[in-house]
């Protein structure tokens, strides 16, 4: 239980009618969730608006409003606090709620178009390996040191999120990596933490359907930057051509790394393998069993922000040799008959043609590439096209399919895919809508040798038809026909 007045402790307020020392039991953005003692936090979100439920969770035993437009008729035991911005003051009171846990942690937050679950879960399982204890929010998973718990979005709500860091503090975690994804830096989920550090790892095509334009979508990524303090570092991909835009209004300390360009902490790719890569980090050689140059990419961020966080190098050059990869990032499993299919969640045009690129690389004679990939529906479908078009030239033979159609026909989909291939790479696809009959189909095609590239879905264990979750799990799927065949 907390004190209203202490629970709005730094947030910005227009207006305030009542008495700012009730008791509070609990905080939420949602009227179907109140009970007695709570504070309703209403937000205009996309799909609905919660000052539309002010008086519904009055009724259900409000005894506190934050809103952007106070009711016409006030309610005498209830205090209402207005503010400019409901989902930022949220962030802030969320914090408060759960006594600033991000303050008691070492918060690193990562984003980035791709990479950015890599990045978040190779640091935690790294600081694992050295007996550190610390915290992950990701798109796969939340793990409190190795109690997992299920993920629903890339970036959770913020009482979601300061309810998961209070529960790491109090486990005895010092660290905490989290994924920032775009959509929770515009909707302020992260308004409120404390950042110690934070890291860019590229910029591609994606999300188009919710920014409307590349710019905005920059700009997105940008504030986590520009959000962070004097004290706080920054470690930033200068590969990226846009790495300048992430850098030129943050008052963090920046670092920089890459794999091609002069920086702070630099890679070299010596040698490469589809059972890892020798690297050359700041001149010192590891064996890592990640693959591609995306993978080197990634473990440069990690190196540059485990050292910047303390860590000895020997000790840290160790652990990375050490480190497993992420369920559903170039996930690989290999037939008796030498038929290899590897599982990424490459969902972008840029993912699809680094995970693509790799393969050809590490192809050592006249081995066929097999790509099944889909797009997901009631997203961006710009990306479509160049989707199919990345995989058919870089591939012998493409399979397009569905991803998570969600509420989109499925056919349509596929239509949009097939509108980025000319006759001659349309020559080499097969149109396939069910999923499953696709990894079939691509089975049986492969030979000894032949490598099958699953794309687009990686860890997620589901498929979402009809906005209906099925279960499905690409890993799952060839495995199994692995074992009815090519045995």
């Amino acid at each position: 239980m907390k004190l209203l007045k202490d629970i709005l402790y730094k947030c910005s307020i227009d207006e305030m009618a009542g008495n700012t020392h009730l008791a509070i039991e609990k905080i939420t953005f949602d009227s179907r969730a109140i009970v007695k003692h709570t504070l309703f936090i209403a937000i205009k979100g996309t799909l609905s608006d919660g000052h539309e439920y002010i008086d519904k969770a009055i009724e259900s035993g409000a005894n506190a409003i934050v809103c952007e437009e106070l009711p016409a008729q006030l309610n005498e035991d209830v205090t209402y606090i207005k503010v400019k911005n409901s989902a930022e003051t949220l962030g802030i009171v969320a914090s408060n709620f759960f006594d600033n846990p991000s303050s008691d942690l070492k918060l690193i937050g990562i984003t980035g178009t791709n990479g950015k679950t890599t990045v978040a879960s190779l640091l935690h399982q790294l600081f694992l390996l050295l007996d550190k204890k610390a915290g992950l929010l990701s798109t796969v998973q939340i793990l409190v040191n190795k109690e997992v718990h299920p993920a629903t979005h890339t970036t959770p709500d913020p009482i979601t999120i300061n309810s998961y860091l209070r529960k790491m503090v109090d486990e005895g975690c010092k660290y905490c990596f989290m994924e920032v994804s775009s959509h929770g830096l515009v909707q302020n989920r992260v308004s409120g933490l404390e950042f110690d550090g934070a890291a860019f790892t590229n910029i591609t095509h994606d999300h188009l359907d919710y920014h409307k334009t590349f710019t905005e979508y920059i700009h997105a990524k940008q504030m986590l930057f520009t959000g962070l303090s004097k004290k706080a570092f920054a470690v930033i991909n200068v590969d990226d051509r846009n790495a300048n835009k992430m850098m030129e209004k943050s008052s963090a300390k920046l670092y920089s790394y890459a794999l091609k360009s002069g920086a702070d902490y630099k890679t070299k790719i010596l040698e490469s393998q589809l059972n890892g890569t020798l690297l050359s980090i700041n001149n010192q050689e590891v064996w890592t069993q990640l693959t591609g140059d995306f993978n080197a990419s990634n473990l440069t961020a990690v190196y540059a922000i485990a050292d910047l966080l303390g860590l000895e190098h020997l000790q840290l050059l160790t652990a990375i040799s050490t480190l497993k990869p992420v369920t559903g990032r170039f996930q690989y499993v290999i037939s008796k008959a030498k038929v290899t299919a590897i599982v990424d969640y490459a969902h972008t045009p840029d993912a699809l043609k680094n995970v693509l690129s790799t393969i050809g690389k590490l192809r050592t004679g006249n081995e066929k590439v097999i790509t099944i990939v889909g797009c997901g529906g009631d997203r961006d479908k710009t990306k479509r096209p160049e989707m199919a078009r990345i995989a058919a030239e870089l591939s012998n033979q493409i399979i397009i399919t569905s991803d998570n159609p969600r509420t989109e026909d499925p056919e349509e989909i596929l239509n949009d895919m097939e509108a980025g291939l000319d006759p001659s790479l349309k020559a080499k696809s097969l149109r396939i809508s069910d999923r499953q009959i696709a990894i079939k189909t691509a089975n049986t095609l492969a030979q000894p040798g032949d490598i099958i590239l699953i794309a687009g879905k990686g860890h997620e264990t589901y498929q979402d038809i009809g906005g209906v979750k099925h279960h499905f799990d690409d890993m799952e799927e060839i495995k199994s026909l692995f074992k009815e065949s090519h045995t």
